[in-house]
């Protein structure tokens, strides 16, 4: 788990990087890869048996950035 969090990283780091010095639009690759990361997070809280909602919480925040990713496909 954390070498598939460490792969996510870099790949976003790499995309908003590329992004911003070459001002192209990435936004919803960006974002799908971002909401991966935040996904495999919470399922990482989750399998440690932690007690809390942060579990909860990321994996429902990386389903709504895997819905605005998957509009914003759409709107280009």
């Amino acid at each position: 788990m954390k070498i598939v969090k460490v792969i996510l990283a870099i790949i976003v780091i790499i995309l908003a990087s590329y992004s911003l010095i070459t001002d192209a639009d990435l936004l919803p690759y960006y974002m799908f890869f971002l909401g991966a990361l935040v996904l495999v997070t919470g399922l990482g809280e989750l399998q440690k048996d932690r007690k809390g909602f942060k579990g909860y919480l990321s994996i429902g925040i990386a389903f709504f950035v895997f819905l605005v990713s998957i509009q914003s496909f759409f709107m280009n």
